[in-house]
Formats: structure tokens, sequence, C-alpha cells
């Protein structure tokens, strides 16, 4: 189960006398450096193509799509997800619960090249001196992702923009906007990079090297002061690097990661909230609560029973 804040929300339906077809429904909103376009499907469907020009962000909000890409096998493709396009590459589609009660929708998010070249040679001129990659920009070998909190609510703002601004600087304001959703992007792809090579990257990469060193001691009480003495590098330069490249700070990783596990240790059973918030690493019973609601959209002792039932 995902946190609530990883979903959209607010995105509007189409009126059903006003829907050309019943397999990805398209509304379209254009803005300058880019085109928003909503897809809704009422009735199963399978092999559907769609391809744009540009480099696409999806992004899945309703029900679940069977997404092939790259002549691999297909994946199921659910609410909470983003998925990276690059240009003129055939996302080939299957539907296999959509129905009227059950309909399917998701945003595509077509980007400019200039907007996308634009934003990242503006990061890698002001913040060259990366830990994690050489350079900003988007990795498309990573391109199946799990929405983060920060990623999921610029996409949200975003859509507003496009849906609802009328003032006459809606185009600066959606560039503004996209500027920040690239950056949300390329640090939710340096998170799940991160998650699925720290271990062969723990030797020659400090910030791999610490997230390694995190995972090994989760139960144990981390500092920031010994994290960055860990990474050679003194507190403000460990603070910013990590901050800059994955989108939050090392303590807010390690808070994630305790939750993670007691997420874990709740969906194994048998165990007290007071021991899962131990073995996680807690060392405060009502902090844990809260924090576990804070990430989860409910308390730990509501998501137990939750399993249960």
């Amino acid at each position: 189960m995902m946190s609530q804040s990883n979903f959209i929300s607010g995105v509007p339906w189409r009126n059903p006398k006003d829907l050309k077809t019943l397999v990805e429904n398209r509304t379209t909103y254009t803005l300058e450096d880019c085109e928003l376009n909503i897809f809704e499907t009422h009735q199963e469907a399978a092999d559907v193509n769609l391809v744009f020009g540009d480099l696409v962000l999806t992004t899945m909000l309703k029900g679940k799509k069977v997404m092939h890409l790259f002549d691999k096998p297909g994946f199921d493709y659910l609410p909470g997800e983003s998925v990276i396009v690059p240009p003129n590459e055939v996302m080939k589609i299957d539907f296999p619960e959509a129905k009227w009660e059950n309909p399917t929708q998701c945003i595509a998010l077509s980007i400019s090249k200039e907007m996308i070249e634009n934003t990242f040679n503006m990061l890698n001129e002001r913040f060259s001196n990366r830990v994690l990659t050489q350079e900003w920009g988007l990795d498309l070998s990573y391109f199946h992702l799990i929405n983060t909190n920060e990623l999921s609510e610029i996409i949200n703002r975003f859509i507003k923009i496009g849906v609802k601004e009328r003032s006459r600087e809606k185009d600066l304001i959606a560039s503004l906007a996209l500027k920040e959703l690239l950056i949300r992007l390329s640090q939710t792809q340096a998170r799940d990079m991160l998650e699925k090579t720290y271990k062969q990257l723990a030797s020659g990469n400090r910030l791999a090297y610490v997230v390694d060193y995190i995972k090994q001691r989760i139960r144990e009480e981390l500092s920031l002061e010994e994290l960055a003495n860990q990474a050679c590098m003194s507190k403000a330069h460990f603070l910013r690097s990590f901050k800059q490249e994955l989108g939050l700070t090392p303590m807010e990783y390690v808070l994630k990661e305790r939750l993670k596990l007691a997420k874990n240790y709740l969906k194994l059973g048998g165990f007290q909230i007071k021991e899962v918030a131990i073995m996680a690493g807690f060392k405060n019973i009502s902090y844990f609560i809260r924090a576990f609601k804070q990430e989860f959209g409910k308390t730990p002792k509501v998501y137990q029973t939750g399993l249960a039932g």
C-alpha cells in the first residue's frame, strides 16, 4: 500500500455525452513548452498503440493498464506510478479490467526537447559537483517509477495549472512548474537507481556507501554528523549534496527506511505495534504512530487490522 500522497487527485472526467470513443478518449490542454493529455477508457481493450513526438511523462490515475515498451514483456501499470517514454517510442497498451463502472484514467505530459535541454543545462551549470551521477538528466533505463510525495505534489500542481489556470501568465507559471517537475523526476529516478544498485556502487560512490551504511544500521541511533563522516564530507556539503540529488534530507531518508521496515514487519504479522516500532529503530512509540500515519495514510493498528481482514 502506498501513501495517499503518492496519488494524483482532482483530474476531471469527460461528460459521458462528450466522449468520442470508449477507448483512450483524449482531452488535450496545449501550453507553450508542453501538452497535457488526459486519457480515459471505459471498456476492455488490447493492443492499443500510442506514440508522441516528444518525451512523455505518463502518470496512472485510476484503474489498471498493462504497458508494453521497448519490445519487452508487458508490466502492470497502476495508480501511484509513472512511466517515462522517449520520443517516437510506441506504447502498446492493454486494458484488461476497464469497464463503464471501473474506467481507467491517466495523464500523458509531452515535454518539448528545448525545455528538457534548457532545464538540465541550467542545473549542470549551477550544480555541477554531483556525487551520485555525473550530470543532471533523465536516465531512460529507469523508466517505470513509483511516485515520490514530491513528484506527486508537482504533478498535481501542474495538472491544476493546465486544466484550471486562466490568467495571462499561464504559460510562464506552467514553465516554472515544468522545470520543478523535471528536477523532481530526476531526483525520483536517482532514488530508484540507488535502491537497485547501492550495493554495487557502495565501494566507489559516497552517497551509495552512506545508503548501504544506513540500511545496515537502520535500528541504531543515526545522526547527520555520523553520516557526513561516513561520506567523508562536511556536514553542510553532505546535506546539500544528498538533498539536491535525491530530493530529501539524509534524516528524512532514514525515517522513510524505518517506516518501510515497520510496514514489512506489520505485513509479516505476529508483532505488537510497540515491538514493530522498536524493531524498526523507533525509540518513541507516539512519534512512530504519527510518522506512519503521515506516510501511509493510516495508523499502524488500522493498517495491521486491514491486513488481517
